[in-house]
């Protein structure tokens, strides 16, 4: 009986250029605002036609990795606008827009050292210094979320001396320290007795928690976990086909 054997499919050639490229972005190859191989160079590179160079650009466009200049050539795309792909939202932001009043209340603002497993999620050392704020933040008087965060000094050194009463540290850091890569994780469980009396809720009750961490090039940024009543906070979205 012969033996059957499997193998994997080699990636379409579109997708070679298109990893390469994004590879690079993420070792920082192409600062922001830097010209990138023209297409002729890529299609020499990897033998391929100016279609599928073309496609590949495309699609890194779409996605906000690089800026494409009829005429002039592909740079790599500012970070900011790679953050807004990702749809971190601001919550002082989603709050206002109902037409709603946000207020934080600053419940610790510190600077700390970084214990082995937070040094290792932000990639530091452990005990190195490491920034960590707890705020609440409200919707018309009404405790929503719980913000427990902590910020890697390096990413974002002047994050003490924000007035987090006026601004959110997502603003901030998303405008200090542009994100390239966050990581969730979503579930629902009972707050911590803090949470809880931060809230002003009660222990059993069930809780949206997100855990997010963002990095830049490699760099860990900030770890924050967010806690929101489950009476009181809906994740909406829109698809359509």
């Amino acid at each position: 009986m012969p033996i059957k054997t499997t193998s994997t499919a080699a990636p379409a050639p579109y997708a070679r250029v298109k990893q390469y490229l994004k590879r690079e972005l993420a070792k920082g190859r192409w600062t922001p605002g830097t010209l990138m191989p023209s297409e002729a160079e890529l299609v020499q590179r990897f033998n391929v036609s100016r279609m599928t160079v073309n496609r590949a650009l495309r699609e890194l466009q779409a996605e906000g990795l690089v800026d494409r200049v009829q005429g002039s050539g592909t740079y790599a795309a500012q970070l900011h606008r790679v953050s807004s792909t990702l749809t971190i939202r601001d919550l002082q932001e989603e709050i206002q827009a109902r037409g709603h009043e946000h207020k934080a209340v600053v419940h610790l603002k510190r600077e700390e050292a970084a214990s082995p497993g937070l040094a290792q999620q932000l990639g530091m050392q452990a005990g190195a210094p490491v920034f960590h704020t707890l705020i609440v933040h409200h919707d018309n008087g009404v405790p929503l979320q719980c913000e427990d965060r902590y910020v890697n000094p390096a990413c974002a050194p002047g994050y003490l001396d924000v007035d987090f009463t006026q601004i959110t540290p997502t603003h901030y850091l998303l405008d200090v320290a542009p994100t390239w890569e966050a990581h969730y994780a979503i579930e629902s469980a009972a707050p911590t007795a803090e949470e809880a009396r931060l809230l002003g809720i009660r222990r059993d009750e069930s809780c949206l928690i997100i855990v997010r961490r963002t990095e830049s090039r490699g760099t860990g940024i900030t770890l924050a976990r967010l806690v929101h009543p489950g009476s009181r906070y809906v994740i909406e979205g829109h698809f359509r086909p």
